[in-house]
């Protein structure tokens, strides 16, 4: 399988953020990737059900929506109603995750958890059959721009090792200090989606980065 990008819009201008999402659906993107955040679960605000429902109504691309977020289980209807077609809850915020997952799954949407630098991979092991994805947070949660914590390297591969001996189609998706310098190594390792947002949205010409990480082989 050819891997993913999922540009996060976290890091792009919202002064313009109609012609930003234009650039994407021009692109060779694969998903948008929505960034959620409420203040208490990280120490940071982003966007909420206003902004996802414009996106949705300007592009056809997948919404994937990253949940930082306390009391996920409130909202996910809502998440599916603005247009979300996968959505990533915290394990470390979600008391009873399997019936979370399950609510996700019941109204159509694929179902993630993401995990923080700091939560071993090995705390997904039971869950993992149910989940089409896996966020693995390789910086720490709530800002952008942050650099590659290089401890992440071990916990990736780690996972795909999980993955592929349980015979699973569950994809891994990593988000933050994702760039060109690392891309490649990171693929090779078993990343399957690429949540990027300095690298695209800080880029002289972003539709030429996204074509450029598409372009890269493992």
């Amino acid at each position: 399988m050819s891997h993913l990008i999922a540009p996060s819009i976290l890091t792009a201008n919202f002064l313009n953020l109609e012609k930003e999402i234009e650039m994407l659906n021009d692109s060779s993107a694969d998903w948008i990737h929505l960034d959620v955040m409420d203040g208490v679960f990280v120490p940071n605000l982003s966007f909420g059900f206003h902004v996802i429902r414009q996106i949705r109504k300007i592009t056809t691309l997948p919404l994937d929506a990253h949940l930082m977020i306390v009391d996920a289980d409130k909202y996910i209807e809502k998440f599916q109603k603005s247009g979300v077609d996968k959505l990533t809850v915290h394990f470390e915020a979600c008391p009873n995750l399997p019936a979370t997952i399950n609510k996700i799954k019941s109204l159509g949407m694929d179902a993630g958890v993401a995990i923080s630098p700091d939560t071993p991979v090995d705390v997904l092991k039971d869950i993992l059959p149910e989940l089409d994805l896996v966020l693995n947070m390789t910086v720490h949660p709530g800002y952008g721009g942050q650099k590659f914590i290089e401890q992440s390297w071990g916990k990736i591969r780690q996972l795909r090792e999980m993955i592929d001996n349980a015979n699973l189609n569950t994809l891994i998706q990593i988000d933050g200090g994702v760039g060109l310098e690392n891309f490649g190594g990171l693929r090779d390792a078993g990343v399957d989606c690429f949540v990027v947002g300095n690298t695209v949205f800080a880029s002289d010409d972003p539709k030429d980065t996204i074509q450029e990480l598409k372009q890269t082989s493992g």
